[in-house]
């Protein structure tokens, strides 16, 4: 309630979207895709990147933060004040879907994030084999998560596909939510 009195006050527009997965799962290179930067010079996120744009009128924040297990503990200290969290599916790492999961329902338990919509972006679908959006919803048990609001898009972060129908969906999604104007 305070997050949607102090947005209606300002009238501030701005956005903090929270880009969490596994590591490898390509949230880097959706981020710099949505960007217009080169995708092909992408290395592991150790720690965090910030990138802001405008998109719709709104001004987006989004928090990419390294997915590697040893820096997972560290996601905590990202969580305050997230509009929405973007959660990136490498939909070809069948090994990992179960961590995936267990990563997934950990952060959606965390009081900070209770406000926060949840997109999840099933990435690399571009691949021969990946995981179908069905196996994802079933895999991730998405149809169990009663706490927020969740979209799924089948993407991918090399062609751009579904990248920008997942923005416009977040500031939708916010839009209802949090500005009252």
């Amino acid at each position: 309630m305070l997050s949607i009195l102090r947005k209606a006050r300002l009238k501030d527009k701005e956005m903090r979207i929270l880009m969490l997965g596994l590591d490898n799962a390509g949230k880097t290179t959706i981020v710099k895709k949505i960007m217009g930067e080169d995708v092909n010079t992408v290395s592991p996120t150790l720690g965090f990147i910030i990138k802001t744009i405008d998109y719709e009128g709104y001004k987006l924040n989004i928090w990419d933060v390294g997915g590697q297990k040893t820096l997972r503990s560290y996601w905590r200290n990202y969580f305050e004040k997230t509009d929405a969290l973007i959660w990136v599916v490498d939909t070809t790492d069948r090994l990992r879907i179960d961590d995936c999961r267990e990563e997934l329902h950990g952060l959606l338990e965390e009081e900070r994030l209770a406000g926060a919509c949840l997109l999840i972006f099933a990435n690399k679908t571009d691949v021969d084999g990946c995981m179908t959006e069905e196996e994802i919803v079933t895999l991730l048990r998405l149809n169990d998560i009663r706490t927020h609001q969740w979209h799924v898009l089948p993407s991918s972060a090399m062609t751009g596909k579904n990248l920008n129908e997942g923005m416009s969906w977040v500031v939708e999604d916010a839009k209802k939510r949090l500005f009252l104007y």
